[in-house]
């Protein structure tokens, strides 16, 4: 008998990525980003989150809310540049049966008042992704120091990032509730090489992302990537 499945989100995150390009592929590879997971009614009770604070890292499971068009037997992982395929089930592919992520990330504070939320560190996801389900990370039991993966041994070799002078200093008047470290988020970020790995970088093509409310922009330059603009963007009036 097919079961009836009932989820509810019990949080939603709010975070600095406001679109998908830019984000992390994996959770904590940008330490410096900062999100607030605040919890829904009516899960928003201070006794749900009692205790929480004796963990230094949290599971977050949650959905790919943004995700356009349906599930494939066999994706191309970015990792392999895109142009080789696997089955859905040995990569992370947003493009699931059940549109389901998971991530690790680093617990900054537990806040009770004025509301309750959560303020990560390392959080791989779009700004308003829905929260499935919290639970603390337990060291012993989730930890696999002999686990081998050989799609990715390990984390992607950083690329260098130049920031300007002027352009840190723009980043380093940037203020928010959760304690971002901007001009370092930009490193992270872009040290990651934001861009599809099939594609060949252009010197004279200017790449560019929303980050915390700006518009920060790029190029591909003599092995490095060089900041070439980070720039407030305008809301949109409703």
């Amino acid at each position: 008998m097919k079961p009836n499945l009932n989820i509810t989100p019990v949080a939603v995150a709010h975070t600095c990525f406001t679109e998908k390009f830019g984000i992390p592929r994996q959770p904590l590879l940008a330490d410096a980003s900062r999100a607030s997971i605040k919890l829904l009614p009516p899960f928003n009770d201070p006794d749900a989150v009692a205790g929480l604070e004796q963990h230094s890292h949290l599971w977050l499971t949650w959905q790919f809310h943004q995700v356009a068009g349906q599930w494939s037997p066999k994706v191309r992982p970015p990792r392999l540049g895109g142009n080789k395929k696997l089955g859905v089930f040995a990569t992370r592919s947003p493009f699931r049966p059940n549109n389901i992520g998971l991530s690790v990330v680093r617990l900054i504070e537990v806040r009770t008042h004025p509301r309750v939320e959560l303020i990560v560190a390392g959080a791989d996801l779009l700004d308003g992704t829905p929260i499935l389900d919290i639970k603390p990370y337990i060291p012993y039991a989730d930890s696999v120091p002999a686990a081998t993966s050989a799609l990715a041994e390990a984390a992607p070799a950083a690329t260098p990032v130049h920031v300007p002078e002027a352009i840190a200093r723009v980043a380093q008047n940037y203020r928010d509730d959760w304690g971002t470290d901007l001009p370092e988020l930009i490193k992270q970020v872009l040290s990651q090489d934001p861009k599809p790995a099939y594609q060949q970088p252009d010197p004279e093509r200017i790449y560019g992302m929303a980050l915390c409310g700006f518009n920060l922009q790029w190029r591909y330059a003599s092995g490095e990537i060089e900041v070439t603009g980070l720039n407030a963007l305008i809301e949109e009036s409703s």
